[in-house]
């Protein structure tokens, strides 16, 4: 793993860092901290990460200027903050947990398990996805996904006005964010379960999900019982 530790506050740093190793262990292959703003997103920019820890208030410098370019990228982000009044609103960005401080061994791993484990986020729904466009970040209201399709190591939005969006988050990881109101109902496939309208039975035990729009996508025959009873 590749990780990234942003964190203003050295004596806070080192202990991020002595934890993070005592739970990812030789799994590490490089693990970096930095605390201003501007070097973060200079390092996220050029650098392959697995896993960001960042901390919200950076020598005065918000951290949430570097949380939507971060939540845009491949890995992962856990706020570590003592700005709890500040987590609703980092979840709906899309990150993995928030961690308050001042915080336990107990807390921090557990909301380091989070990002191996593949355990969802059921109860703090994000309320947009994060898209690198050229020069800037476009924030995705979630309400206006209706599926998302993976597509290797990315991702494709198809959104309720027609348009396609590619996210550098994996179909896997995605997944974890959204369970609140995504299913997958298909390898290959995440779908927002109040926009199907009709599952359908073909031939060889064959299933399709109906949505909406009128769009057909499959769905797994080991998903299939499990899907329609959540459907109904």
């Amino acid at each position: 793993m590749n990780i990234l530790i942003v964190e203003d506050e050295a004596r806070i740093a080192k202990r991020t860092e002595r934890m993070t190793r005592d739970v990812f262990g030789n799994t590490i292959r490089s693990l970096t901290h930095i605390d201003t703003l501007h070097e973060a997103l200079k390092f996220i920019e050029g650098n392959s990460l697995d896993l960001v820890l960042l901390d919200l208030n950076l020598n005065g410098d918000d951290g949430f200027d570097l949380l939507t370019t971060a939540v845009s990228e491949s890995f992962h982000t856990i706020v570590i903050s003592a700005y709890k009044d500040q987590a609703i609103a980092a979840f709906e960005y899309g990150v993995l947990d928030f961690v308050p401080k001042p915080f336990n061994r107990d807390r921090l791993e557990q909301a380091l398990n989070r990002t191996i484990a593949n355990e969802k986020t059921a109860t703090n729904p994000v309320k947009f996805l994060a898209v690198k466009k050229r020069q800037r970040i476009q924030l995705i209201p979630i309400k206006d996904v209706l599926y998302i399709k993976g597509a290797g190591a990315y991702a494709e939005l198809f959104l309720a006005n027609g348009n396609k969006e590619l996210h550098d988050k994996s179909l896997e990881k995605l997944e974890q964010l959204l369970s609140y109101s995504f299913e997958r109902i298909h390898k290959s496939y995440l779908v927002k379960m109040s926009e199907i309208r009709e599952i359908i039975v073909k031939s060889g035990s064959k299933y399709r999900a109906e949505l909406k729009n009128g769009t057909r996508i499959p769905i797994g025959r080991t998903k299939y019982k499990d899907i329609k009873a959540k459907w109904f």
